[in-house]
């Protein structure tokens, strides 16, 4: 069965899904907008051990699942935690497999599973700007990230690669290659403003970028407070 939604909104997205009778969707504890008498909640670890991973991913330590128990079509609704985009991808278009920046989720399909993704190298677990750990969506059916601000992909070919600031990487398919480059110079490191690290993607594969990560949106509106109290103390 197809899923049915709809992405509302431009800067600050919901998603509204439509569940037949026993259909159900799951997601990240409070994310959940509203839902429809009808609708059943249950919360649960999927087991212990995989939500003492999701924990370590920097999750929730519960999944909660949503199923529609009416003999009636009925609507739930989603919202992203700040502004930005809601991306629907298929994972049956993926090869099963998705990995993305811990947070990134927002809901999927009953038959999409939330584990833990060791990075490949130390280098991009201690440097890559989310941790060592990132988010991997495994299994079948429709999965819905959230992007901060503007989304983009980029779609690599065979031993292409590209540099990103390592908080600008939302999502990026199992073939990629993914790594941390250090940025080299005295200067760069300095004044360059883009940090010590980034991050390197090589293809074959497909990469999603966002332009407005929220530790960048934090740290301006930091600054904003801090002017804001300087001003107000002068």
């Amino acid at each position: 069965m197809v899923l049915r939604y709809s992405i509302l909104g431009d800067d600050l997205q919901v998603l509204e899904v439509q569940l037949a009778p026993g259909e159900s969707i799951r997601s990240e504890a409070g994310a959940m907008l509203f839902m429809d008498d009808g609708i059943e909640m249950s919360a649960s670890t999927g087991g212990i051990i995989k939500g003492f991973k999701r924990a370590l991913a920097g999750d929730g330590l519960f999944i909660t699942e949503f199923t529609n128990r009416s003999d009636d079509m009925k609507r739930i609704a989603f919202s992203a935690p700040f502004p930005g985009k809601i991306l629907p991808l298929d994972l049956d278009d993926l090869d099963g497999q998705l990995l993305c920046q811990r947070g990134a989720f927002l809901c999927g399909e009953s038959g999409v599973e939330i584990e833990v993704a060791f990075t490949k190298r130390l280098g991009a677990g201690f440097f890559g700007g989310e941790g060592f750990i990132l988010q991997r969506l495994k299994g079948s059916g429709k999965v819905f990230i959230h992007a901060g601000g503007a989304l983009m992909s980029r779609d690599l070919g065979a031993g292409e690669a590209i540099s990103v600031d390592t908080g600008c990487l939302v999502a990026f398919s199992s073939d990629v290659d993914y790594d941390i480059r250090f940025v080299g110079g005295v200067r760069n490191a300095l004044f360059g403003g883009e940090g010590l690290f980034l991050a390197r993607l090589r293809g074959p594969g497909r990469v999603y970028l966002q332009s407005l990560p929220l530790s960048r949106l934090a740290d301006r509106i930091l600054q904003g407070r801090v002017v804001s109290s300087s001003s107000n103390t002068d």
